[in-house]
């Protein structure tokens, strides 16, 4: 199944986001060594630092910056990762020249970290930046390079990290594990009881880079139904946001393909998906209440959407609907 792309995904963004609000759960997912020698409550970001390149005139900036001080000690040093969505000749130059500067202006030791976010190519990254002469060796600069594209999301099925029920979705997924995955990720996500807003970051990130088509959502439900999560009223809340998101690209897709056809694309997947939740919620669904909900205003099916999580009974929808129809 083809994945429903959007062409205006901050990657950036997405990810600095997502690695500065778990940035401890990261380093223990991916560099449980390193983690091992960091004093936890000494970790502080810095300023985003821009630097010039001189040959180009281009702008860069660091994307991450952390300050950290040696477990027991009172020493200090740099982890400055950076977030690669697309690759890039010569990438292994300008981690160098980032290093180098970072060096010149903070005088501490530099720890360099990629995690390298596209889904193609998937040959390997390099992690090294080598200068040297038949009869020397000038440089031989390494980084820590997380390939995404080359993690199998199975391995980290068992992790209970918030970092890996986010990234799951950007590992190497074949085509008809899409929707398993997604599920995954959600399941791993409701295990871990975190507060509203980190749960908001993580499923909106999910739901970002692991867009279902039609076909691909009645999977996700039918893996979720066999996980036991439909009942879970965490997961609802969470489907139901990304139903609110699905409307709302619909509504940017009828920008770019005709807003008509656009916003009835998103309706059409809004109210599909709510009226499957209910099913499964309730064991089953009259075709005559069915028709009603389709009929739906595309606000009351997003009313309906939240409402049906307190749902015990089918005499409780239609209570429901006599309330809000007109």
């Amino acid at each position: 199944m083809s994945e429903i792309q959007s062409p205006n995904i901050n990657h950036d963004r997405l990810f600095k986001e997502l690695l500065s609000t778990f940035f401890w759960e990261f380093l223990e997912l991916f560099l449980p060594e390193t983690a091992a020698y960091v004093d936890r409550e000494s970790i502080t970001f810095l300023p985003q630092e821009v630097f010039i390149d001189v040959t180009s005139g281009e702008k860069r900036e660091v994307d991450l910056l952390a300050r950290a001080q040696f477990l027991g000690k009172d020493s200090c040093f740099l982890i400055h990762t950076e977030a690669q969505s697309f690759s890039q000749a010569g990438f292994a130059r300008r981690i160098f020249h980032y290093f180098a500067r970072l060096d010149e202006k903070y005088a501490l030791p530099v720890y360099p970290i990629t995690v390298f976010s596209f889904d193609a190519p998937q040959r390997p990254e390099p992690e090294q930046y080598l200068v040297e002469f038949p009869d020397k060796k000038v440089l031989d600069f390494n980084y820590t390079a997380i390939q995404l594209n080359r993690l199998n999301w199975r391995d980290f099925l068992r992790q209970p990290n918030p970092v890996a029920a986010a990234l799951m979705a950007k590992m190497n997924i074949a085509p008809p594990d899409r929707p398993k995955v997604k599920a995954e990720c959600l399941r791993l996500l409701a295990t871990l009881r975190l507060d509203p807003a980190r749960v908001q970051l993580i499923s909106g990130f999910v739901d970002t880079y692991l867009r279902l088509n039609e076909t691909e959502t009645v999977a996700f439900e039918a893996e979720l139904s066999q996980m036991g999560l439909v009942e879970e009223e965490q997961v609802m809340e969470i489907i139901t946001s990304w139903m609110e998101v699905g409307l709302q690209r619909g509504l940017e897709t009828g920008l770019q393909q005709g807003l008509e056809t656009g916003l009835q694309t998103g309706i059409q997947r809004e109210t599909g998906l709510v009226l499957r939740l209910i099913e499964r919620r309730l064991g089953g669904l009259n075709p005559t209440l069915a028709a009603r909900i389709r009929q739906l205003p595309i606000e009351v099916v997003e009313a309906l959407g939240e409402a049906m999580l307190d749902f015990q009974t089918e005499a409780d929808l239609v209570n429901w609907l006599q309330q809000h129809q007109e």
